[in-house]
């Protein structure tokens, strides 16, 4: 029996709503789509819806490809994010993603500010370039980051008897971890979009100015201040781990092994010196298979 069908997605028009969902999944997130095949196959849809709503929103923005001029692509982000937020309140859609999303929020009555919040930040991508201190950057990874986890945890279920609020606030701090994590890596493909999401401030700090940035040439600066950066992102995957287990038992080892591999994208950065315009930080085939084989073998336990 396939996951759909384990999952009790029987209409044809939604199940090929949720397999264009789990195609952008498998397309453009291959470290997420590797842990979500941790997951219980009943699960594993609506992660994909969820991520399929994220990534489809990004890519009207962020699509370095794309011929639209920001202001075209506002438009276009606004009029398919309001169309989706519609089909959420009335509980129906025709939309190619927003089908499984529509079906996602209902089943796990997910809060539609989560969404709202997404869209938000999104549209913020395309009116600002930098951010002057961290906390002008909350506002920011709040919508793209934060309620990525709790729209998450409606997915993945709480053990009984726990506060769902310290498991929201765990989910949360590990979203943003994997947010910031990407930033640092992302430098200099953030630089081609205009962006510089490191906290102004801080890299002001470490003597690093925003055209020392913009030249690309890694300095003994840009790396002090890279390693401030990278100590953040540890110390929100540390203060996350007690939510972790706090999940069901058979969304733990999906989570975990997510927690491991995209917060270890930072151990790659400093594997490469720090290299970070000049070299990609990726989690090399090994790595994942180190994390995936134990943490595999603790999900068919825990089912």
């Amino acid at each position: 029996m396939d996951e759909l069908t384990k999952a009790g997605i029987t209409d044809p028009a939604l199940r090929t709503s949720y397999l264009e969902c789990k195609r952008l999944n498998s397309l453009h997130g291959k470290t997420y789509y590797l842990a979500t095949l941790l997951l219980p196959p009943e699960k594993r849809p609506f992660v994909h819806a969820l991520y399929g709503f994220a990534r489809y929103a990004d890519e009207i923005v962020d699509d370095l490809a794309s011929t639209l001029t920001d202001d075209e692509k506002a438009n276009s982000l606004k009029q398919w994010g309001e169309g989706v937020i519609s089909d959420i309140k009335s509980g129906n859609s025709d939309d190619v993603i927003g089908k499984a999303l529509v079906d996602t929020v209902k089943r796990f009555d997910i809060p539609i500010q989560y969404f709202q919040a997404f869209l938000h930040s999104m549209a913020m991508d395309l009116t600002i370039t930098e951010y002057q201190e961290y906390e002008d950057l909350q506002e920011y990874v709040y919508g793209s980051a934060a309620v990525i986890g709790l729209q998450m945890v409606s997915v993945l279920g709480i053990e009984k008897g726990v506060s769902i609020d310290e498991v929201n606030g765990a989910a949360e701090k590990l979203g943003v971890a994997f947010q910031l994590a990407n930033f640092i890596r992302d430098v200099g493909e953030d630089l081609d979009r205009g962006r510089v999401y490191l906290p102004i401030a801080e890299l002001q700090a470490h003597g690093v100015t925003r055209e020392m940035i913009e030249r690309k040439v890694l300095t003994p600066e840009i790396k002090s201040a890279l390693k401030e950066q990278i100590e953040r992102v540890r110390k929100l995957q540390q203060e996350s781990r007690v939510g972790i287990n706090m999940l069901a038992k058979q969304s733990r080892a999906c989570i975990q092994a997510a927690s491991e591999l995209y917060c270890g994208i930072v151990d790659e950065v400093e594997k490469i010196d720090y290299q970070i315009f000049t070299k990609r930080a990726k989690t090399s085939n090994w790595r994942r298979m180190k994390v995936a084989i134990p943490a595999y073998l603790s999900a068919v336990g825990a089912r």
